[in-house]
């Protein structure tokens, strides 16, 4: 636990990219570009789920609800790169560097919630997934769209309550430091701010990541078990190929989300470093929201057909 004899701040200044002077030009253009095209990826994920009927209907797509929590998704990561990249971008033009603590706590609860729901989102699409490869015929009735919207509710409610503790214990504290080491208001970034962080803190940290990171992570890999042993049992190699594409896209999104998690979350303190956290926190920030409607298109054969068809529609008229 740190002490400093100071006066208490009521405003923090970013430092997140001030090795980099030469290159914030560069880096805005790039890290610009990546966030019309993570909008505007998101944005069309959820157009083509929601004109496409077809996305609905458990025949055609080996589950109706698979659709809706990906639109469910593709909406929270959209809303989740809103609260952290345009502030990010007026920070490499010269914008203002400094921020109110009422507004970094603002952003820390919306980052926490989003990226929350998030990681909840994940896991109850791999019981999707589990559900529908391994427990077909039951499908519609254990899946019926009252139980997708329950779930659905649930995960945010429940992401936006643990960013909620996490975000009053952390502002509860008294801050002697004024400079993030940082481009947002993350969690630790923002503790090392404090006169002094109680054991309180450090222990509800730990249980909040295990409850949003682990235990998600814990439940897919075994729905994985579960699903990659029904595959195996398929006889024809055809028909292996075919169900397991069903949720390739998930399973590619859930390794790149949690690792990315893990990483900036589980690392030891003491093999943190400027660079490998901004480095960490530009993935999960910037690349990861892109990569949701980027690996859905590109690996969902349901998501491009609808795609063609929107678009050909299009063209015709």
């Amino acid at each position: 636990m740190k002490r400093a004899n100071c006066t208490e701040v009521r405003e923090f200044v970013f430092q997140g990219f001030s090795n980099f002077q030469e290159h914030q030009l560069t880096l805005f253009v790039v890290f610009f570009t990546l966030y019309i095209l993570t909008l505007a990826g998101n944005i069309i994920i959820v157009t083509i789920i929601r004109i496409d009927h077809r996305l609905h209907t458990p025949i055609k797509t080996n589950g109706m609800c698979m659709y809706f929590f990906l639109s469910v998704l593709s909406t929270s990561e959209t809303f989740y790169s809103l609260v952290i990249i345009p502030r990010m971008l007026g920070s490499l033009v010269g914008l203002s560097q400094s921020i109110s603590l009422e507004c970094c706590g603002t952003q820390l609860f919306f980052f926490l919630g989003f990226a929350i729901t998030n990681c909840l989102l994940l896991a109850v699409m791999g019981y999707d997934r589990y559900v529908a490869i391994c427990n077909p015929l039951r499908y519609s009735i254990i899946m019926n769209w009252r139980v997708c919207i329950i779930l659905a509710s649930s995960v945010c409610a429940t992401g936006f309550l643990l960013s909620l503790v996490q975000a009053v214990a952390i502002f509860r504290l008294p801050f002697c430091y004024s400079l993030i080491e940082h481009f947002f208001c993350d969690v630790r970034p923002i503790l090392d701010l404090a006169c002094a962080v109680p054991i309180f803190n450090e222990i509800l940290t730990l249980i909040l990541s295990l409850l949003a990171i682990t235990a998600p992570a814990t439940f897919l890999f075994v729905s994985y078990v579960l699903i990659i042993s029904t595959i195996l049992k398929i006889a024809s190699a055809e028909g292996r190929k075919k169900t397991f594409a069903t949720c390739a896209s998930h399973l590619t999104v859930v390794v790149i989300h949690y690792g990315c998690a893990s990483i900036a979350y589980f690392k030891p303190k003491s093999e943190n470093t400027k660079e490998q956290d901004q480095l960490v926190s530009v993935t999960y920030t910037v690349i990861t929201p892109l990569l949701n409607p980027v690996v859905y298109s590109l690996r969902n054969k349901e998501v491009q057909d609808a795609l063609r068809k929107v678009l050909g529609r299009k063209s015709l008229s």
